[in-house]
């Protein structure tokens, strides 16, 4: 494993939200990190976040991927733009941070994967859920088998619709668009992700509306090769006072859920809570962002030679899910795996 370079110069491609509130203030602040650019199709809001943070470079996403004095690059881009990217940003041999989806198809995130491994790159998936201490602390309770034999795992994410949201790519269909992408590939990972990303064999989904319109709303059934039994449910379009998102794991000895965490075992013939203490984001932070500041921690750390993250294969898998999920609702029947 190589020292690499003192600081990793990153350049960024997309300055929408994610951006603004995640990458560039995190990237920004660390000693070991120079933001050397950053593009977007909006040149005058790319121009304005390179004022705000001091990055001295604007110019075209082609143009930053070829940069010589660029070692990795953030994709912040609409979803149907993440493939074609990411494979041009490793095959000029930059490290590659994705916002999730890796692809909009399972093919795509394995062409992705390919031109890793290919190029001998670091390549990381934007899942910051799975660096929250709870979700850490849940799984190490599943792997260590505290809760027995894991039958059941279930996720929801619902969120408010926001006035002015149906302009934008994330309802258009070709732009890789639609609740089940947008929120289902998150929840989903989170849910895999706990259970140890088991394969699975079969699954039903209904959306809201049908075909062709983009679907506001999504609900889901799988059965995994174990027979475990996985549920989600998505939709942007919750009328409620706040976003609520979850996830809850049924085992034969204990359960656990959250947010907030909560872990209970058959203790003695009786349920105990066995929750333990989470810490707390230091300075007042988020835990959105503080995930995310741990996320980005471990690309950086991989980039520099100092740690070794895997290449994300189950990004395959899991877009596999979402597309069986479609014909299923399609369709209007269970498909196979």
């Amino acid at each position: 494993m190589s020292d690499g370079p003192t600081r990793v110069r990153i350049g960024i491609i997309g300055t929408g939200a994610i951006s603004q509130v995640v990458h560039v203030p995190i990237c920004a602040e660390r000693e070991d990190v120079e933001l050397v650019a950053v593009a977007d199709a909006d040149v005058h809001k790319a121009e304005a976040l390179s004022r705000r943070f001091k990055i001295p470079h604007v110019c075209q996403s082609d143009a930053l991927i070829e940069r010589g004095d660029v070692d990795a690059v953030v994709l912040c881009t609409p979803n149907h733009l993440h493939e074609d990217m990411a494979v041009a940003a490793l095959q000029a041999g930059k490290h590659v941070f994705v916002e999730r989806p890796l692809a909009i198809t399972s093919a795509g995130a394995a062409r992705v994967v390919g031109a890793a491994e290919k190029a001998g790159r670091v390549l990381v998936a934007g899942m910051p859920h799975r660096f929250r201490p709870g979700v850490i602390a849940l799984r190490d309770f599943i792997a260590g088998g505290e809760l027995g034999e894991i039958y059941a795992v279930r996720g929801s994410w619902m969120t408010r619709l926001m006035p002015g949201s149906r302009h934008t790519w994330r309802y258009d269909r070709a732009a890789g668009g639609g609740a089940l992408v947008d929120l289902g590939v998150p929840a989903l990972d989170l849910c895999m992700w706990l259970v140890g990303y088991p394969k699975v064999t079969r699954v039903s989904c209904i959306t809201s509306p049908k075909a062709p319109a983009v679907e506001d709303a999504a609900t889901l059934m799988a059965e995994t090769e174990g027979g475990l039994a996985l549920s989600l449910e998505v939709s942007n379009r919750l009328f409620a006072a706040d976003d609520r998102y979850f996830a809850r794991v049924m085992g034969t000895e204990g359960s656990g859920s959250l947010p907030p965490l909560e872990v209970f075992k058959q203790l003695g013939g009786r349920p105990i809570e066995v929750t333990p203490r989470q810490p707390k984001p230091s300075g007042g932070e988020n835990p959105y962002t503080n995930a995310y500041r741990r996320l980005l921690d471990d690309f950086v750390q991989s980039v520099a030679g100092r740690s070794d993250v895997a290449l994300p294969h189950e990004q395959v898998a899991l877009m596999r899910l979402l597309e069986a999920a479609y014909e299923s609702s399609e369709a209007g029947r269970e498909v196979d795996l």
